[in-house]
């Protein structure tokens, strides 16, 4: 009986066995198949993982490449703005002479007198000028009688070239090479020389120079006020007296406080016109003759700033300054408010003197340097 119970006993362990063994089976199969699909999560984890990663770098790419891109246009605009602006800035003096001058000799085989006649009226309504009309009439005259014009459109190439000779032959850099460089600014009221000098700091100062204003014209109402506006939009330093004072003494004081405050540049405003009383070139001269007490060689640059509005007057202007003073250079403001733009070549010629500056706008960048080449590209092409 022992060994009867001692079997079915032995027997039943044994399916129990089975029975966990199977459950134990069973357990793992379940267990493998979790970690099997966590596997395949996992690995498609990382096959997404490295999908974004991809396109992330493909993004980066192209960002890149956009930034490169944008890079190389500001590079080119930075080139050329200059030269777009100014082109604004001469749209009305395009389309008075270069559009005139098209439609008087385009289409015609052969250049006859009415022909050279008209492009003579052309060039002096212009303001081109007498002598600089007569020159460039020459010069075609010249191509012709040598038979080196085949069409009458060539003559547009003649006057462009000589234009860029005129221009070329009188243009010099303006040299920083003293310290303090003094700059004496002159020209009558209303041609913008007041907003000319405040565009001229803030230009200086961009370029890392240590800038100082005077006010010198204390005769005109509140043109004290203005330089000082502009002195502080510019973040320079203004040397000035009361109204009325005498301008010679803040010149004197400006150019000894340039020399002690290690000043690179100094601009010097001066009168556009004085009491009735006193004769304007005579205080000049005193003026100059004052700085000169300071530094003998100062000042260093006379720049005489004409409105382009006025033509053949700013002409006049130009030749009674520069008998008084030896005017160095010439800045020609509010260029693009005239269709007379041929004054350039025309003052720049009659007094064998170097363009500046051209004002083409009321900005303060507005004022540019003056380049031949870029200025008869704006207006020709």
């Amino acid at each position: 009986m022992g060994k009867l119970f001692g079997f079915l006993f032995n027997k039943k362990d044994k399916k129990l066995d089975t029975e966990e063994v199977k459950d134990k089976k069973k357990n793992l199969e379940l267990a493998k198949k979790r970690i099997e699909e966590e596997i395949k999560d996992l690995v498609k984890e990382i096959q997404e993982k490295k999908k974004r990663e991809r396109e992330i770098s493909e993004i980066l790419s192209t960002i890149e490449k956009i930034a490169n891109t944008q890079k190389k246009r500001e590079k080119k605009k930075g080139i050329f703005s200059k030269l777009s602006s100014l082109k604004q800035g001469l749209s009305k003096t395009r389309k008075n002479f270069i559009s005139k001058l098209d439609r008087i000799i385009l289409g015609k085989k052969e250049l006859d007198e009415d022909i050279i006649e008209q492009i003579e009226e052309l060039l002096v309504a212009s303001d081109v000028g007498v002598k600089t009309t007569f020159e460039l009439i020459e010069k075609v005259e010249e191509s012709i009688s040598r038979g080196k014009l085949d069409d009458s459109s060539e003559v547009r190439e003649i006057i462009r070239e000589e234009m860029t000779a005129i221009l070329n032959k009188n243009h010099t850099e303006l040299m920083f090479d003293k310290k303090p460089f003094v700059i004496l600014v002159i020209g009558v009221n209303g041609t913008g020389k007041t907003t000319t000098i405040g565009k001229l700091a803030n230009k200086y100062r961009k370029s890392g120079k240590k800038v100082m204003v005077a006010a010198a014209d204390t005769f005109r109402a509140a043109a004290i006020e203005q330089l000082e506006e502009w002195s502080k939009r510019a973040d320079i330093e203004i040397i000035k007296q009361k109204h009325g004072a005498d301008p010679s003494a803040v010149a004197y004081d400006a150019v000894n406080a340039a020399k002690a405050r290690n000043i690179d540049i100094l601009l010097i405003d001066t009168a556009g016109r004085l009491h009735t009383k006193i004769n304007l070139m005579e205080e000049l001269k005193k003026m100059v003759r004052v700085i000169k007490k300071v530094i003998p060689e100062a000042p260093h640059e006379v720049l005489l700033v004409l409105d382009a509005n006025t033509g053949q007057n700013a002409v006049s202007q130009a030749k009674l300054f520069h008998e008084a003073i030896n005017v160095t250079g010439i800045v020609l403001t509010k260029l693009d408010g005239t269709s007379k733009g041929g004054i350039v070549v025309g003052v720049s010629n009659e007094f064998n003197l170097p363009i500046r500056y051209v004002g083409v706008g009321e900005k303060i960048d507005d004022l540019k340097k003056f380049e031949p080449k870029k200025f008869i590209e704006a207006l020709f092409n």
